[in-house]
């Protein structure tokens, strides 16, 4: 596991700004799902880089508290807290306990996911729940409970992937929660923007992550890209002055392999 090394102290107190008036994450409350490692780690990284309180929510809530300690340890403000995405139980349980601790939910990350690569003849009924179970009900409920504790307003982003644009063999579960999820988060951008809660969708081509990484080892490096990049592009998201909404956005390596 490649843990994003922590930024110096000097930098969490900076918001993001690429010119003009940007919005400050400074004490703003931001839920990042799957924030324990790969693109989770470093968005999560980011936003405590941009002064906001992040709440790593993981499966993996031991690896999600040494990540969450390794930013406080640089000046950040994390914590980790217990998160299967799919049980409404338990996403219920975190937005009570940290609405509890912070009075407060700004920003919802979406980027909790799985994959199974087999062809379709070979994939389990109980796979292909698992996975839609985890990349699409799981966004789904989160959504929902952000819409009803965003009582001022917020911002809700769903990690997507090129996977929701074009397809491959042997990911069909993956493909049909990715397409799905792309299209929730247009929906949930059109109802939701006149309760003035911003929904936007983050693109991402192929990163150097685990998530590729270690189930394809024989893989190109070269045509991946730094998540860091795309965790700068979440940033940037969610940083647009109040006018202002990205309802989607992509993120691609210069080599992208899975889009022409």
């Amino acid at each position: 596991m490649t843990t994003p090394s922590p930024p110096s102290t000097a930098a969490a107190g900076q918001s993001a700004a690429w010119g003009g008036e940007t919005f400050s994450l400074h004490d703003r409350v931001a839920i990042v799902t799957g924030g324990s490692r790969g693109l989770g780690a470093h968005v999560a990284q980011a936003l405590a880089a941009a002064g906001a309180h992040v709440v790593i929510a993981d499966i993996a809530l031991e690896r999600a508290r040494q990540h969450a300690a390794a930013l406080g340890e640089a000046g950040l403000r994390a914590v980790a807290l217990p998160l299967d995405v799919g049980d409404e139980v338990q996403v219920q349980r975190l937005f009570d306990e940290v609405r509890e601790r912070f009075g407060r939910v700004d920003a919802v990350i979406n980027n909790a996911a799985i994959d199974v690569t087999a062809p379709i003849a070979e994939l389990g009924t109980a796979q292909w729940e698992r996975i839609v179970r985890t990349n699409l009900t799981g966004p789904f409920l989160m959504a929902r409970h952000a819409a009803q504790a965003m009582d001022g307003g917020g911002h809700i982003v769903n990690i997507a992937s090129t996977a929701s644009k074009r397809t491959w063999p042997n990911a069909a579960a993956y493909h049909a929660t990715k397409w799905g999820l792309l299209g929730l988060s247009h929906a949930l951008h059109a109802e939701l923007r006149p309760r003035g809660i911003k929904v936007s969708a983050v693109v991402a081509g192929g990163m150097r992550t685990p998530f590729l990484l270690e189930r394809f080892p024989d893989i190109d490096r070269d045509t991946l890209q730094d998540p860091a990049n795309v965790a700068r592009a979440v940033l940037f998201v969610l940083t647009q002055p109040p006018e202002t909404v990205i309802p989607e956005i992509m993120v691609l390596p210069m080599r992208e392999s899975s889009w022409p």
